[in-house]
């Protein structure tokens, strides 16, 4: 049994491959991904054909096995992603907006007999920006076509998931500290790393500081919030599109 489990694993594992690496092909040369049921798939027919057949699938080795992780990634996006869109389906957007309320209305209601007042408000506040991210997640996802969930509900749903607790942070002194300011090295790591490339870091170093942007329109700390905006919708972007690239190598049974 368990010798018959690892066999199907490694099979699954080498059809993902051959599948990306069919992809790969496909970009160039016809019929790779999807052979035609009539005409099969497409193998060079001259000299040269060959040659840039070869080379165009040797240059696309490496680059599978660097993109692979990711796809790995991909299915398990996929995975929790189906679970959401599933619950979503089961409750509606309404409703979905309805348990994220109730959800964070309680943990809100909780801190207010329990904790000090400025951790209640900021918690309040986190539970707003959560329940409105969310109910945008879920709106997207429903309204149909993989377009829009990616440049769409990905981003609002990582906004969901990052934003809160930076909310909570900037009107909770108590908590700032430990969110702002690992905040603060992140933000660096980026501007040193990423974001080296053609001077962008020093451009945006010259634009506005992180820790006081915002403070001349009363709105201390709005810095973090929009470096907050700008990691959510890139990396959903980068979700949505590595769960793209796992429903093409390995599509769903009801795809």
């Amino acid at each position: 049994m368990e010798r018959r489990g690892q066999t199907g694993l490694a099979e699954a594992l080498l059809l993902d491959v051959v599948r990306l690496h069919e992809t790969w092909m496909e970009v160039v040369f016809p019929r790779q991904l999807d052979p035609s049921a009539v005409l099969g798939k497409w193998k060079p027919e001259t000299s040269v054909q060959a040659v840039g057949y070869y080379i165009w699938a040797v240059l696309g080795a490496p680059l599978v096995a660097v993109v692979y992780p990711l796809l790995i990634v991909g299915f398990a996006t996929r995975y929790y992603a189906a679970k959401l869109d599933s619950a979503v389906t089961r409750f509606g957007v309404a409703g979905a907006v309805l348990v994220a309320t109730v959800v964070w209305g309680s943990l809100t209601l909780l801190a207010h007999f329990q904790l000090p007042t400025d951790v209640m408000l900021g918690i309040g506040g986190a539970s707003a920006v959560a329940v409105v991210a969310a109910g945008l997640a879920a709106g997207f996802s429903k309204v149909g076509g993989r377009f829009v969930s990616v440049l769409l509900a990905y981003p609002f749903a990582m906004t969901a998931i990052f934003l809160p607790p930076v909310v909570a942070a900037l009107v909770t002194p108590a908590i700032s500290g430990v969110i702002l300011d690992p905040s603060y090295e992140l933000a660096r790591w980026i501007l040193d790393t990423f974001l080296a490339v053609g001077g962008i870091n020093e451009t945006l170093r010259a634009a506005f500081d992180l820790e006081t942007f915002g403070d001349q329109w009363g709105v201390s700390g709005f810095g973090y919030v929009l470096m907050w905006i700008g990691i959510s919708v890139p990396l959903g972007w980068f979700l949505g599109l590595l769960v793209s690239l796992a429903n093409l190598i390995r599509p769903k049974p009801d795809a």
